[in-house]
């Protein structure tokens, strides 16, 4: 029997140690995934971040280029345990400057099930 792919109608929130596994199974793949796109609010909101606190992070559209060359991985934080789940460009360990939440990527139908089921739970 298969499972249907979650929906945002379908997917709840799952406990933060749940979603920090669901994290752990796809970073123990060593994958890199394409990247999907960025939601269009989540764009929005770090642009204007970044346009109010001017240097503390990667532009956004230069990390969204760095996105698309390089595709992207799931990585922990230094806290994993309280939820610290980041995206960053395949490339990069810079946790610091170049980092996405799951919830600003963009789903799609031909997305990898995990990933997708993280995006999903991330989303507020």
């Amino acid at each position: 029997m298969s499972e249907g792919i979650p929906t945002i109608e379908t997917e709840k929130k799952i406990p933060i140690a749940e979603y920090v596994f669901l994290a752990r199974e796809i970073i123990e793949r060593h994958e890199s995934f394409p990247f999907p796109g960025l939601n269009q609010k989540a764009y929005i909101k770090i642009r204007a971040e970044q346009e109010e606190y001017p240097g503390y992070a990667t532009p956004i559209d230069e990390l969204i280029e760095r996105f698309k060359t390089e595709g992207m991985k799931v990585v922990l934080g230094k806290n994993p345990e309280s939820g610290n789940v980041f995206i960053l460009p395949s490339g990069s360990d810079d946790i610091e400057n170049d980092n996405l939440f799951p919830r600003h990527l963009e789903i799609t139908d031909d997305m990898d099930s995990k990933l997708r089921r993280l995006v999903l739970a991330n989303k507020k």
